[in-house]
């Protein structure tokens, strides 16, 4: 929210506040409480409050008041994993005062305000005089006029000469935030506008450091936008509070984000199959779902989940959680069908209950749904005619809803896309009289943590998944979330890839899309190109409006697409379910931004067109339809996965694919688990692996890990003295390597035959390729 008018005014009818010194200090064991008065020793005048904690490794917190009396308990809270122990230390003479969290460091000028971040010294960011300001904007020069309105508190934290900033949730608008304004505010607007359905309070910097507001309701931002060299944010009311989270580097900040505010759960191995929708408002039945399923089957197409959209529940009737019976007259035998033929089964859901469902009589009368002023049930037309929404703020409406939930999966319902949850009142009455207007992001988390957890509590921890559209912070602990609604098209295509880049780059590990596009019918060729993209995310589902998105509607050379890259993917679960479990444990997302890969490497900075799937691989999309890839590689010796083209990185490159090939790189240095089966997700990934050993140039290490466990691993280096390559690799004490297949260029290959060695040494001449069998 932009308040200035110019550099040197503020807008009509707006005062500013803002502290010029510090007037008393409060030593806590905890805590530093600062009295910051903005007009020196006048009585009658504006006077804030600062206290300063350390809750966390390199993490310094700072919450400021105007009025400390205005009540705080309305208001919902994320849930935050904060240190019972305080890691401040605080130092304080006669000019400033220093305060410490590790190498993070808040220094304060008592005299003339100024607030310094520091790294080992040096700067990260800062706020000078009016940085940090009480702001009315009603203001008619009376100190006595305060009736709770027109209100705001600020924070402007300065930008460094080329500092780049990152995430803010999941946005459709150019990947580096500078000179936008954005407003966290959840809102389904499709994937083509300002609007987004996941809004986080966070941000990240290209110097290696985040930023927190712990604000539920709208915070506004203004990036270099309103001040070209600042990052400003502010929040409606008489209090702010935000966090400042240290690296040093930007993968170091979002772990220290997410041990805040929750590392995401790591999904069943399941879930990274294909899964396949009936789509929005399409027509179906039984004969229909099985008949796309055996489509599938008999194609050599791997299908993992099969989800039901909308129209599984009668029209009008959404949400009851009941089969269409005109449709579907034996749910339970149709779902042990698709049991029997190795396929989980999602069914869409959300958090709205129409007038219609024999669940809103029972709803209304029991109290599970938001209200209105004068007692009556909160309903609209919006989506569904006469609709009412469940409050997750009643405990009895949670246990409720989940007990829908719960007979749906003792049908044999595997797991839920939790659908909408951003179009949410800001005039409703809650269970627990929170503000409903600092309700309307958090409403989301609370939706999606009901039916996570209920999903983990029939099917056991590690089992529960979701297919999420809504979020705010903390909502990573529930994957998965998907882009929302795109269009069929090269440039919905481009944007969805935006807002996922933007999302993981906000704390979410894992995050889909819609292959081939949401809105309208896309063409064989944008189909076949988003089949490529979509099974080289983390999570791969075909969902459309109006058409099915089964690849037969495309054409034979889109069924050769589709099989050949799902087939793929398969074949990397080692690799692919390895990472996911580093992004469980770290929360450094598996999708990630070039910039977030290769922080030093100035080319990387604006990239959204490419990214790292895991730390190894390199993915550049095709989104043109002349099948021209372009795509920039850093520095080092890069290998085509799919040809053993070798490229050299520092530059960009201009290559045409066709259909069946994509760049995916694989950087120097690398092992790359290839698993023994391409049609399933859910296999051995230790029994007979191939390790693939990409320009080993000083050491590397690949580990294999399986329902979140660790099974085996493999290291390989190279001698200083010799240049030959060393390997090692164990399994559960039992490994051993087997064989060895040295490929050299112009030579079709060596093969070393090794029975039960533990170390294998490979001549320097065949360092070039190397592929292990265990």
């Amino acid at each position: 929210m932009k308040f200035q008018n110019g550099a040197w005014l503020m807008k009509e009818g707006h005062a500013l506040f803002s502290p010029k010194m510090i007037y008393e200090v409060e030593k806590n064991e905890d805590s530093a409480l600062l009295v910051l008065p903005t007009r020196g020793f006048d009585l009658q005048s504006v006077v804030l409050t600062m206290k300063i904690t350390a809750p966390a490794p390199e993490v310094i917190r700072v919450q400021t008041w105007h009025y400390m009396g205005v009540d705080d308990g309305d208001r919902p809270r994320f849930e935050l994993n904060l240190s019972q122990n305080s890691l401040m230390e605080m130092e304080e003479d006669d000019e400033k005062i220093v305060i410490k969290s590790g190498r993070l460091a808040l220094v304060i000028d008592r005299e003339n305000w100024s607030m310094r971040y520091e790294r080992d010294g040096k700067l990260l960011t800062k706020s000078g005089k009016g940085d940090l300001a009480y702001i009315k904007t009603d203001w008619k020069g009376d100190y006595y006029s305060y009736n709770g309105e027109n209100a705001y508190m600020v924070q402007h934290l300065g930008l460094s000469v080329g500092e780049l900033i990152y995430g803010l949730g999941e946005r459709f608008t150019p990947l580096v935030r500078n000179g936008q304004s954005v407003d966290i505010w959840n809102e389904d607007g499709g994937t083509a506008t300002e609007k987004s359905y996941k809004n986080i309070p966070f941000y990240l910097s290209s110097r290696g450091y985040g930023v927190f507001v712990n604000h539920t309701e709208k915070v506004s931002y203004e990036v270099g936008s309103e001040y070209v060299t600042k990052v400003s944010f502010s929040v409606p009311g008489e209090y702010l509070d935000y966090f400042v989270i240290d690296g040093p580097t930007m993968k170091e900040a979002l772990m220290r984000y997410t041990d805040l505010t929750g590392k995401p759960a790591l999904p069943p191995r399941w879930t990274f199959g294909l899964w396949l929708s009936t789509s929005f408002i399409t027509s179906y039945d039984e004969k229909t779902v099985l008949g796309f399923i055996d489509g599938m089957q008999s194609r050599g197409i791997p299908l993992s989940v099969f989800h039901f959209d909308c129209l599984w529940m009668k029209n009008f009737h959404w949400t009851d959680f009941c089969w269409d019976s005109d449709i579907f007259p034996d749910p339970e035998g149709m779902l042990k069908k698709i049991h029997d033929k190795g396929v989980r089964v999602c069914v869409w859901i959300n958090p709205y209950v129409g007038q219609r469902s024999a669940l809103f009589k029972e709803g209304k009368e029991k109290g599970y749904f938001l209200k209105r002023e004068n007692g009556d049930v909160w309903q609209w037309d919006m989506w569904q005619p006469g609709l009412a929404i469940v409050d997750f703020t009643n405990p009895q409406a949670c246990r409720w809803y989940a007990s829908q939930l719960k007979k749906l999966m003792a049908m044999g319902v595997d797991c839920f896309k939790t659908d909408f949850g951003e179009r949410i009142p800001v005039d409703a009455v809650y269970d627990n009289h929170f503000d409903p207007v600092k309700m309307h992001n958090y409403y989301s988390y609370i939706y999606n943590k009901t039916v996570f957890e209920t999903i983990e509590s029939v099917r056991g921890k590690g089992e529960a998944v979701l297919f999420a559209r809504s979020a705010t912070a903390g909502g990573q602990k529930f994957p998965v979330h998907w882009g929302g609604d795109c269009t069929a098209n090269y440039e919905s295509m481009s944007e969805s890839l935006r807002g996922g880049l933007s999302l993981t780059a906000s704390g979410f590990g894992f995050w889909s899309h819609d292959i081939g596009g949401f809105e309208d019918n896309s063409t064989p060729d944008v189909y076949k190109r988003w089949a490529a993209f979509g099974l080289l995310s983390t999570h791969s589902r075909l969902h459309g409006s109006t058409t099915y998105r089964v690849p037969w509607n495309y054409g034979e050379e889109a069924v050769d697409t589709l099989r050949f890259f799902t087939r793929l993917k398969m074949s990397l679960m080692p690799y692919i379910y390895s990472s996911a479990v580093q992004t469980s444990r770290t929360g450094v997302p598996m999708m990630r931004a070039m910039a977030m890969e290769f922080p030093d490497d100035l080319n990387c900075a604006y990239l959204e067109r490419q990214y790292m799937f895991g730390e190894r691989l390199m993915v550049a999309p095709i989104f043109n339809e002349e099948g021209i890839g372009r795509f920039y590689l850093p520095k080092g010796r890069w290998t085509d996965y799919l040809t053993g083209e070798i490229f050299e990185g520092g530059a960009w490159y201009e290559k045409y694919y066709d259909y069946l090939h994509i760049p995916l790189l694989v950087r120097d240095n690398s092992i790359i688990p290839k698993g023994s089966r391409d049609d399933s997700p859910e296999y051995d990934y230790a029994r007979d692996v191939e390790f693939r050993v990409y320009a080993l140039k000083n050491e590397a290490r690949a580990e294999i890990f399986d329902r979140g466990r660790k099974t085996g691993w493999i290291e390989g280096r190279t001698e200083p003295d010799t240049g030959c390559i060393v390997f090692k690799g164990e399994s559960e004490g039992s490994w051993k390597i087997r064989m060895i297949n040295v490929h050299i260029s112009g030579v079709k290959g060596a093969r070393y035959e090794i029975d039960g060695a533990d170390t294998v040494v490979i001549p320097e001449q065949g360092q070039e390729k190397v592929w292990v069998s265990l």
